[in-house]
């Protein structure tokens, strides 16, 4: 996993190598559309959908694991294993990716340039940016920040370090079916509770270790704690919290609260409620503090490798 991330961190995913082959995820989506258009159909009532999608999780993670143990099992041993297993797990971890685009939002926001700002973070948030303003901005930047940070490499490198190419594959298999089907709307309700009940449970520790990694490096560490534990539970999901509560407390602003979605407002809790507004420069110090975190997450994996 170390591998993986350092390779990661170098190369990233390249251009050039998306448009010749696309990318593992792309590949697991496209399973899981087929899965989606072929058994969950409409005319089913709830119970037989949510069936459909219990059994249709199972077999894109089930099928995940299995192609991640026949690679890992055709490697020869030694040392040249732990490389080939770095290199295959490499488009996994999505470690500069994220970097990127949070650093593409953070230009031209300090630079004044709202507009350009707006179309930058609309590649990393779900939501509308067109009425946001350097602070909801900021805000949705350092938010997707934490919560990726969980969710594209601490998640992957946990399961990977415990299981290999099995664990990080099906990991990634997890989240996958969690962001297209894991939705809480008419079409996805029924068929896709399982897969946001599995992925639940799959974030449950390395949610939790991400946080605790922005505290031990975050400008101030007693109140990121302090924020974290108070809460990190008030969030709506039960594992996003966490990040983004130390990511709040570190960097002094708050997170989450009342936002535009899909048209309409949702009255979220307030993460640091009574601290002040992020500008733009806080995005800045908070990939200071992802690569840190990413860094020391690296190194102690690489401690306990030849402990």
């Amino acid at each position: 996993m170390v591998a993986a991330m350092a390779a990661d961190a170098l190369l990233g995913w390249p251009s050039w190598l998306f448009a010749r082959i696309g990318h593992p995820v792309t590949w697991l989506g496209r399973l899981i559309g087929a899965v989606d258009r072929g058994w969950n159909r409409a005319s089913n009532p709830p119970a037989l959908r949510r069936a459909a999608g219990i059994a249709g999780a199972l077999l894109v993670i089930g099928f995940s694991v299995v192609i991640g143990w026949l690679l890992q099992s055709l490697l020869p041993p030694g040392s040249i294993q732990i490389v080939l297993v770095g290199v295959l797990a490499w488009p996994l971890v999505a470690l500069r990716s994220l970097h990127d685009h949070v650093a593409a939002v953070a230009r031209p926001l300090l630079a004044g340039d709202i507009a350009a700002a707006r179309e930058a973070v609309s590649r990393i948030v779900g939501g509308d940016p067109s009425a946001l303003d350097e602070a909801g901005i900021a805000r949705a930047a350092i938010e997707s920040l934490a919560e990726n940070a969980s969710d594209g490499i601490v998640a992957p490198v946990f399961w990977g370090a415990l299981f290999g190419l099995p664990g990080i594959l099906g990991y990634k298999a997890i989240n996958t079916l969690d962001s297209m089907i894991g939705h809480r709307n008419e079409r996805h309700e029924a068929f896709g509770w399982a897969a946001a009940r599995i992925d639940d449970v799959a974030n449950f520790i390395p949610a939790r270790l991400t946080g605790f990694l922005f505290v031990l490096l975050a400008p101030h560490r007693s109140e990121a704690l302090a924020c974290m534990t108070r809460d990190a539970r008030r969030h709506r999901s039960p594992n996003a919290g966490w990040p983004e509560a130390a990511m709040a407390g570190g960097l002094g602003v708050r997170l989450s609260g009342p936002r535009i979605y899909h048209g309409s407002i949702t009255n979220e809790p307030w993460l640091n409620e009574g601290a002040r507004d992020p500008r733009a420069a806080d995005i800045d110090e908070g990939l200071t503090v992802y690569r840190r975190a990413m860094l020391l997450l690296a190194g102690t994996l690489a401690i306990l490798a030849f402990a």
